[in-house]
């Protein structure tokens, strides 16, 4: 076992103010986060209240199992856009009936669910969690339809049934637009009695419109009401006995993981605090060590460096939350021929051991040399042969005309707040929950079978 050093001084004056413009950052955050969970506003959920109707989280909590996690993605989707904060939907990871799941749950407050770019994007991004993780999708659907056209939502929820991944969709009430074919895309479909109302709509040519002029007339086909002859599998008395059947539904799923379990089953805290990732954050590239990091979020502070040594790459094994774990870490300046190198190396060797990867990488701002094609081309086709689940943690602020990692499609990827622009990705988070959020997600991609690919490219000269 080799037991990280830490160097962190509490005293330093450099840490304190390290921390304190962290925490000032955390605070413009969260004030974004309660924009996003006021919803429409007091008045429009004052209403929707008063209609003895649940808010979107409100439903989440009671799908989800008593005091279990729930990891939302996204929170601040649409921020500085013409759009609410939020996106007007809610989607995350949690557990139903012992069971990961990813959920997806409009905002019935905002613009009645409507549908704009940002809610679309948000949604086949679940979507695609659900799939490449093998994880059941429950959508509490109430949606108004939408300005935009979101047909890739039904093609990315038509492929979890492609790839066996179950549906369960709960309709609360009226549902137009691409929401309205959900009912179709699930293998099992709830509505609630007096409420749900799924209505298609389909535009159809005439020779002229009420003006006048020639056009397309959009005509309605009728409302589908909930009942005998409509889509619905079960009907509930209300929005609390629809989640409890869509829990039901979940439970009869008998639903397993098909990745190993926790090798470790009570594994060690870190030996350090993770109060200390807040200075760590605030630090640039040339000041960033990751081994820092490494020692506040794996299980004892436990780090086997692979090729130790490189003050540019760095990478090595560990567990977190009793998973094995490769990491791989990477500051925004250019690697050299054997830094490359030995990053190929590296995921050779953890993809000939089924062992998920975290991409650890600082970025910096604008203006640092290029990376040369030469020696970053085989380290890019190294990762995109890649098999392993990857997981991607980002540091520092990012430049929009260089890539934000070479993870190729991570199955998460989150980032600590930033005085720059933030990748997009699935979430910035506070420093001190990395450890938690990144063993939800180990947790999650076990769901599916952790593999391999075996070679991935060249690794000795």
């Amino acid at each position: 076992m080799t037991v990280l050093d830490t160097a962190l001084d509490p005293r330093d004056p450099a840490y304190l103010e390290g921390r304190s413009s962290t925490l000032q950052l955390l605070a413009e955050l969260e004030a974004v986060l309660d924009q996003a969970r006021a919803g429409g506003g007091e008045k429009w959920v004052t209403r929707h209240h008063a209609r003895g109707k649940l808010l979107p989280r409100e439903r989440i909590e009671m799908l989800l199992d008593q005091d279990g996690p729930f990891l939302e993605l996204s929170p601040a989707a649409a921020r500085g856009s013409e759009y609410p904060v939020g996106a007007s939907v809610v989607t995350g990871v949690g557990v139903v009936e012992g069971v990961e799941c990813v959920v997806i749950a409009n905002d019935p407050t905002v613009d009645g669910g409507a549908v704009n770019p940002y809610t679309a994007d948000k949604i086949r991004r679940a979507a695609r969690i659900a799939s490449v993780n093998r994880l059941p999708l429950v959508n509490l659907v109430e949606s108004a339809g939408g300005g935009t056209p979101a047909g890739g939502i039904a093609r990315e929820l038509s492929r979890l049934t492609a790839d066996r991944v179950p549906t369960v969709c709960v309709i609360f009430g009226l549902t137009t637009g691409d929401a309205a074919y959900l009912p179709a895309l699930s293998d099992y479909t709830i509505m609630v009695r007096g409420h749900a109302k799924v209505l298609t709509i389909h535009p159809q040519p005439v020779r002229g419109t009420a003006n006048g002029h020639s056009g397309v007339d959009v005509r309605a086909t009728p409302v589908v009401p909930a009942g005998p002859g409509g889509p619905a599998d079960q009907l509930a008395e209300d929005e609390r006995d629809g989640l409890r059947l869509a829990r039901q539904c979940v439970r009869r799923l008998n639903w397993r993981k098909h990745g190993p379990p926790p090798r470790t089953p009570d594994p060690a805290a870190p030996r350090y605090d993770a109060d200390d990732l807040l200075t760590l954050a605030a630090l640039d590239p040339a000041g960033f060590e990751p081994r820092e990091v490494l020692a506040r979020i794996l299980d004892d502070s436990d780090f086997d460096e692979f090729k130790p040594g490189s003050a540019t790459v760095v990478a090595g094994w560990g567990e977190l939350h009793g998973y094995p774990i490769g990491v791989l870490a990477t500051p925004g300046s250019p690697c050299s021929a054997a830094e490359a190198q030995k990053a190929v190396h590296f995921l050779h060797l953890a993809n000939a051991t089924a062992t998920p990867l975290l991409f650890l990488q600082h970025h910096g701002t604008a203006g640092e040399q290029e990376p040369d094609a030469r020696h970053d081309a085989p380290l890019v086709h190294a990762v995109a042969k890649s098999a392993v689940p990857h997981l991607v943690l980002t540091i520092g602020a990012t430049d929009a005309e260089r890539p934000v990692d070479r993870s190729d499609e991570p199955r998460f990827q989150f980032s600590w707040p930033t005085k720059g622009p933030a990748p997009a990705d699935d979430g910035v988070i506070d420093p001190r929950d990395t450890r938690t959020v990144l063993g939800l997600c180990l947790s999650a991609v076990h769901s599916a079978a952790v593999e391999g690919a075996g070679h991935v490219g060249v690794f000795r000269p």
